[in-house]
C-alpha cells in the first residue's frame, strides 16, 4: 500500500509540475519554425496554404508556401530546422497574427478579478495585445506593462491609456487640484507622457480643457480614446473631439450627438437622473433613432469629415448585448465554469455597481436596443465601406460580459454588422496595430514583424464560434455530438502558450474560488 501509494503521489506531483510548465510558455527559441499553417494574414487576403514561418529571436524570417492542397510536401524544399531550434508542426492548422483587445480592462476590485485571472482569460482567446482604457491608475497598469514586455509574466503586450486626470501615490502632476483650465490640463498631459504612458482615455470635459489636453498629446504624438459620456457630450461631442485630435472613440456616445439635426440635446425624459443606472442605459437605448436617418445628408457629411480625419471607431458591439436580450447574455454557457462568484454577483442588478442596470428591464427596453443596435451597426459598417478604421474591442468586466470570450462575441457582432469575416480577421489584427501605432510591429504576419500568432485546429472564416474557449458544437457523421476548435495555440513574443491549458487553469481558479465557501452560481430573484 506505501508503495502504491508513494507511486500515485509521484505521478500526481508529474503531472502537476507538466502543467504547470505547460502554462509558462514554450520558449523562445532561436529558431522556431511552423509547418504547414493555412494563413490568414490580417492584411485582408483571403487563406493561403500549407506554409511554414521561420521565426528567429521573435522576429518573423520567412514565410514560404510549401505544397499544394492535396499534395505530399516536398521536405527537402522546406527550411529547414537549425540546431537548437523548434519545430511546431500545424498541418492543416488555421494562423492568424495575434489578436487585438481595443478596450481592454485588467479587471477590478470591484469584481474581484485580478491580471492572472483576466490576462488567461485573453490569452486562451489568442489576445496577444490590449489597450487598456483606463483602469486602477498608471503605476498599476505601468508595472503590469514592464512585466508584460519582459515576459515575466503570462500576459498580452499592454497599451497604457491613463484616465484624464487621474492620480496615484507616485503620479501626481496637479498636487490634488482637479483639472479646471486648460494650462492644467496641459501640464497633467505633459506628466502623463512622460510617466511613460502611451496615450490617455478621455470621458469628456469642458470644450477648452478637452481642446487643450488633446492638443497637447497630439504634440506629444500619444494616442488617445474616449467615451463621451452624457454629462459633457451637449458641449462636445465625437466630431469635436475628432476635430481637436482624438485618435479614436469608444463605443457609440458623442456620435449620434454629432449626427442630430433637429434638436441638440438627448431627449431626456424629464424624471431622468444620470445616477441611476436604468435611466442611464434605459434612455441611451433611445439615442440612435434620434440621429439623422442613414444616407441623408448630414448623416454622410458627418461621417466624410471623420474619414478625412482619419479616425478610429472603437464600437465594443458586445458589452451592451445583454441590453437587446439579457437571458442571453446572462445565461451564456462559459459562466458556470469560467466567470468568478465575485464578479457573477457584481453583474447582479444593483443600484450601485456600474453597468446593472436590471432594475426593471423587460421586452420594451429589448426591443428598443434591437432597434438601436440596427442603425448603429449601419453606420459602422458604411464607414468601413468607406475606407474608414474600425478596430475590435470588448470591454469586458461589465455587464456579464466575460474576458477573452467576450471578444470572441465581438467579432461575431461585426459579422452581424456586414463585415466579411476576412474584414473581422482585418479589424482584429491591422486596424489594431494601425490605430495603436505599432502596424510595423505587429498586426498582420510579415517579414520582419514580432512572432505574435493565433492558432486554431479549425476554420474561424466559416465559423468565428470555434474561437471560443468552449468551442463550437457540431455533429458527426455518426451522428455524435463533439466539440471543436478553441484557440489551440497562442504565441506570444516567440513564446508558445497552450491555450487550452492557460484556460484550464482559470476554470480551476474559479472552482477554488466557489469551494471556499460551497458557492453555486444562482438566478437573482429564485428560491433554490
Amino acid at each position: 500500500m506505501k508503495k502504491t501509494f508513494s507511486l500515485f503521489t509521484f505521478l500526481i506531483l508529474f503531472i502537476n509540475l507538466s502543467f504547470a510548465q505547460s502554462l509558462q510558455g514554450d520558449g523562445p527559441y532561436t529558431q522556431l519554425i511552423i509547418r504547414g499553417v493555412m494563413l490568414i494574414n490580417g492584411n485582408g487576403a483571403p487563406p493561403q496554404g500549407p506554409i511554414d514561418i521561420v521565426v528567429e529571436n521573435n522576429i518573423i524570417k520567412e514565410i514560404k508556401v510549401v505544397g499544394y492542397p492535396g499534395v505530399k510536401i516536398d521536405a527537402s524544399k522546406r527550411p529547414q530546422l537549425q540546431a537548437g531550434g523548434k519545430e511546431l508542426d500545424c498541418t492543416g492548422m488555421y494562423l492568424m497574427p495575434g489578436l487585438i483587445d481595443m478596450h481592454g480592462h485588467i479587471g477590478g476590485k470591484a469584481q474581484g478579478a485580478e491580471p492572472n485571472y483576466v490576462f488567461k482569460l485573453w490569452m486562451a482567446h489568442g489576445i496577444t495585445t490590449v489597450r487598456e482604457p483606463s483602469g486602477r491608475g498608471v503605476d498599476f497598469t505601468m508595472d503590469l506593462k514592464r512585466k508584460s514586455a519582459k515576459n515575466e509574466i503570462i500576459a498580452p503586450r499592454i497599451m497604457a491609456y491613463t484616465g484624464f486626470g487621474q492620480t496615484s501615490k507616485s503620479f501626481n502632476p496637479l498636487n490634488d487640484i482637479p483639472i479646471s483650465t486648460p494650462e492644467q490640463a496641459r501640464e497633467w498631459v505633459r506628466a502623463n507622457a512622460k510617466k511613460g504612458a502611451d496615450g490617455i482615455k478621455f470621458f469628456g470635459a469642458e470644450p477648452e480643457i478637452m481642446a487643450a489636453a488633446l492638443d497637447e498629446n497630439k504634440k506629444l504624438g500619444l494616442g488617445s480614446a474616449c467615451h463621451h459620456a452624457q454629462l459633457s457630450v451637449a458641449r462636445w461631442n465625437a466630431l469635436h473631439s475628432a476635430r481637436a485630435g482624438l485618435t479614436s472613440m469608444e463605443h457609440w456616445y458623442g456620435l449620434p450627438e454629432a449626427l442630430f439635426d433637429d434638436r441638440t440635446v438627448q431627449d431626456y425624459p424629464l424624471d431622468y437622473n444620470y445616477q441611476n443606472e436604468q435611466h442611464r442605459f434605459e434612455n441611451a437605448g433611445n439615442l440612435w433613432s434620434q440621429a439623422a436617418k442613414p444616407y441623408s445628408e448630414h448623416w454622410n457629411n458627418v461621417m466624410d469629415e471623420l474619414l478625412e480625419l482619419d479616425f478610429t471607431l472603437d464600437p465594443t458591439f458586445n458589452i451592451y448585448e445583454a441590453s437587446r436580450d439579457l437571458q442571453r447574455a446572462r445565461r451564456a454557457e462559459w459562466h458556470e465554469d469560467y466567470t468568478l462568484p465575485t464578479l457573477w454577483e457584481f453583474y447582479q442588478p444593483s443600484k450601485v455597481s456600474h453597468g446593472s442596470y436590471w432594475h426593471d428591464w423587460g421586452t420594451e427596453q429589448e426591443v428598443a436596443w434591437k432597434k438601436n443596435y440596427k442603425l448603429w451597426m449601419t453606420f459602422v459598417n458604411e464607414y468601413k465601406n468607406r475606407g474608414g478604421r474600425v478596430t475590435t474591442g470588448s470591454d469586458s468586466g461589465f455587464i456579464f460580459q466575460l474576458y477573452g470570450f467576450a471578444y470572441i462575441r465581438e467579432l461575431e457582432l461585426l459579422r452581424e454588422a456586414g463585415f466579411h469575416p476576412l474584414e473581422i480577421i482585418r479589424s482584429a489584427t491591422l486596424n489594431g496595430a494601425e490605430a495603436l501605432g505599432m502596424d510595423d510591429k505587429i498586426g498582420s504576419v510579415a517579414i520582419g514583424k514580432l512572432a505574435d500568432f493565433a492558432i486554431v485546429d479549425e476554420n474561424p472564416l466559416k465559423n468565428l464560434k470555434v474561437l471560443y474557449g468552449t468551442g463550437a458544437i457540431k455533429l458527426t457523421e455518426d451522428n455524435k455530438v463533439v466539440r471543436v476548435g478553441g484557440v489551440k495555440y497562442t504565441i506570444k513574443d516567440g513564446i508558445i502558450y497552450d491555450s487550452k491549458a492557460l484556460l484550464a487553469d482559470v476554470k480551476r481558479q474559479v472552482d477554488e474560488a466557489k469551494a471556499k465557501d460551497g458557492y453555486q452560481i444562482k438566478q437573482p430573484g429564485i428560491k433554490e
